[in-house]
């Protein structure tokens, strides 16, 4: 069995849906890979959680990522309980039979007690089902389990007496309610399975599925889950750290022992289905106690692998998008994430995707103001009566309209019952007691319906969104409070050289002032990042070594500027050869050849050239989308506009060239020097004309491509 890239563990519930604030008893999803923590998401609803699986199965398919996914409810009933059912001993006729009956909203509630006294009709005696809110109510359910006889089927599967579960797949309330648990999930994984073509263990061959679910259960590593709930204190829900444990020890499982534990489903598993790790609890319970133990395998985004950077063997020059892509395939989020209001969302990067919790508009409601009644009117003039009263945005008509009647509407209201159809006010005669109209009008005139911008359970907005005043208007709309956005990406700038002043000092002969950190600190926070002065370090190894030290403990990120060749007093790449994972990238472009990249102590570091137009260049072009990467956005490429030329040049083939240029009168101009030193060239310019690595000849009316600054987030 080989391993998974992702390992998934649900903590489902069959409650109704849960408050704004994280609490216990609701779902709990936890993520991790190699053993180690990603997220931990809390889910107020089935239908928000249905969806996050939705849009989060597809990001680990397109990223080739192998995924596992551990449920915490029942797959299957014991022996003979499908038969009876459905006719077949197949336990997927019982997903497919509670998937058409079962019907859950967007506040929980649902229809799971109905289904079950359905179900227990097809039995003869009392059960097997049992356990319900009130005595008085759904008699075909007894309220407690005295009396029932488990003859026809037992009482508890197979896996359950081996795992020493307390609980029966029969109980639908009393804690534990694992009975409810299954009716209200296997609905979701019938539709989830279909969806995204997973293979279910045992039921199904596993061995090579990109995506396979899995029945799992928390109470074998309760003795690490009581430990890490002990650690933490009351403040942390144990349903959280038992979706982070679970998931941390199955993600960390080597190749054999992953082998070993799908393999010991024992005999019916084909009809009862199988907890994972039954009979094993040991090699589970190892896992997470270790994982309990570390803390530093939690919280945090598995870091970035040492060889990130690495060009394959045998590249010299590397062409620009060579370059990009390199970077677009081997980087991903280091941020954690946290759940904030709306009002502290905007600009932030969505962790996950966003549900919409209510309709938009959640009733049908009229677009006009106007008369409603029940529509189509036909051709010719028309009278109705009117009914008294009227219907405005908050203030609903609460009894039903008669066919043939009218009544007065206003903006935004919602329908009452009996009208489907508004005239506008403009086209209407009034006199008090009736109104007239020239038809026709048809059915739906003037009107919304409900959910026609977005549907309860529907995904609004993706992950790796970078928030807009839009999107929280978006999810205001559809009734949502907060979202759950990735931590801002902390960049730190270093700047590096002797000959380098601080802006206000006495610079003496051969030394400059140092122009690159406070561009490169206002470029950071315009891209939204939490841009951290690290100040300057002097040509000194083992000094930069300590700042290095120091700010890989503070940031995700480092930036430098200056010593990115190969020279003598080039001392950030040496450095980063000599105590990290560096390599130095001679890409093909004008300006900035040289970029040197690495990892120190697991931070990422950027050595960007010290002449400040190549540094901007080269930021804009490859640190930009790389950072919104690591943030947790989606790759960003700039929008370029094809303008025509508004100066000459015959460009040589073989590299990229970006000139600064602006637009003015519908046409590009470029600054009057190319020299890399003029700094003035970068204030003067709005943007980046790029060329072709091909050879160009440009002359006052070539299409040119122009970038503004703009497109690269400034």
């Amino acid at each position: 069995m080989k391993r998974f890239d992702t390992v998934i563990v649900v903590d489902w519930s069959a409650a109704t849906r849960k408050p704004a604030k994280e609490t216990k008893d609701a779902i709990w999803i936890g993520v991790a890979r190699a053993g180690v923590a990603v997220e931990q998401v809390y889910c107020r609803s089935r239908l928000e959680a249905e969806a996050w699986l939705t849009a989060r199965f597809d990001a680990e398919r397109a990223a080739g990522h192998r995924a596992l996914v551990g449920f915490d409810f029942p797959f299957g009933y014991p022996k003979g309980f499908a038969t009876q059912l459905t006719g077949k001993a197949d336990p997927f006729a019982v997903w497919q039979w509670l998937e058409q009956r079962i019907q859950d909203d967007e506040k929980g509630q649902n229809n799971r007690f109905a289904v079950a006294a359905e179900m227990n009709r097809l039995f003869p005696g009392a059960g097997p089902f049992w356990g319900k809110p009130k005595e008085d109510i759904w008699p075909d359910i007894p309220y407690r389990k005295a009396g029932i006889v488990y003859d026809q089927v037992a009482e508890r599967r197979a896996t359950d007496l081996v795992a020493k579960a307390s609980s029966s797949c029969f109980q639908l309330f009393f804690n534990p309610t694992v009975g409810s648990q299954a009716l209200m999930g296997l609905p979701v994984l019938e539709r989830l399975r279909h969806r995204h073509a997973a293979k279910v263990w045992p039921f199904e061959e596993v061995a090579d599925a990109p995506l396979v679910f899995a029945e799992v259960w928390p109470g074998l590593i309760e003795p690490a889950v009581k430990q890490a709930s002990q650690q933490a204190g009351t403040d942390e829900i144990r349903d959280k750290i038992q979706v982070r444990l679970l998931s941390q020890a199955l993600s960390a499982l080597d190749d054999a022992a992953l082998t070993a534990l799908f393999s010991a489903a024992g005999n019916g598993a084909e009809e009862e289905a199988w907890i994972l790790g039954a009979g094993s609890s040991d090699v589970l319970e190892r896992q997470a106690r270790r994982a309990s133990e570390d803390q530093t395998m939690t919280l945090q985004p598995p870091p970035l692998r040492n060889d990130c950077f690495s060009l394959p063997a045998g590249v010299d020059w590397t062409p620009v998008d060579a370059a990009l892509a390199h970077l677009r395939d081997r980087l991903h989020a280091v941020t954690a994430t946290e759940t904030v209001p709306l009002s502290d969302a905007l600009g932030r990067v969505l962790a996950e995707a966003v549900v919409a919790v209510r309709s938009n508009p959640p009733q049908p409601n009229t677009a006009v103001d106007g008369y409603g009644f029940a529509g189509p009117a036909p051709e010719g003039a028309q009278v109705w009566p009117l009914v008294s009263g009227r219907a405005a945005a908050g203030q609903p008509h609460d009894q039903p309209v008669p066919a043939g009647h009218a009544i007065r509407i206003l903006t935004g209201a919602a329908l009452p019952e009996g009208v489907d159809t508004v005239v506008l006010e403009e086209d209407v005669t009034c006199d008090g007691a009736q109104i007239a109209f020239h038809g026709p009008l048809k059915t739906g005139a003037n009107t919304r319906k409900a959910g026609e911008d977005a549907v309860a359970g529907d995904v609004i907005l993706k992950a790796g969104r970078v928030v807009t005043p839009a999107d929280l208007a978006l999810a205001s709309a559809t009734g949502l409070s907060e979202l759950t956005v990735r931590k801002p990406l902390r960049v730190g700038v270093l700047s590096t050289g002797d000959e380098l002043v601080e802006p206000g000092d006495t610079a003496a002969a051969g030394q400059i002032y140092d122009a690159n950190r406070p561009m490169l600190l206002a470029l950071i926070g315009r891209m939204g990042f939490a841009a951290v002065d690290l100040g300057k370090a002097a040509d000194d190894r083992p000094a930069l070594k300590t700042r290095l030290d120091d700010a890989a403990a503070d940031v995700d990120v480092i930036l430098t500027s200056g010593g990115a060749s190969a020279g003598d007093e080039d001392h950030m790449s040496a450095i980063l050869r000599e105590h990290g994972a560096m390599e130095q990238w001679r890409i093909a472009l004008k300006p900035g050849r040289p970029l040197a990249l690495g990892m120190w102590s697991g931070t990422p570091v950027f050595g960007l050239p010290g002449n400040p137009v190549a540094a901007m260049v080269c930021t804009l072009v490859f640190a930009c989308p790389a950072l919104g990467v690591m943030a947790g956005a989606s790759w960003r490429e700039p929008q370029g506009f094809t303008l025509p030329a508004a100066f000459s040049k015959r460009k040589k083939p073989g590299r990229r060239e970006y000139l600064r240029a602006r637009a003015r009168n519908g046409q590009v101009e470029v600054f009057k020097s190319e020299g890399s030193g003029r700094v003035s060239s970068l204030s003067w310019a709005e943007g980046l004309v790029e060329l072709p690595d091909e050879a160009i000849n440009v002359v006052d009316g070539t299409p040119v491509r122009f970038i503004p600054y703009a497109s690269f987030g400034l």
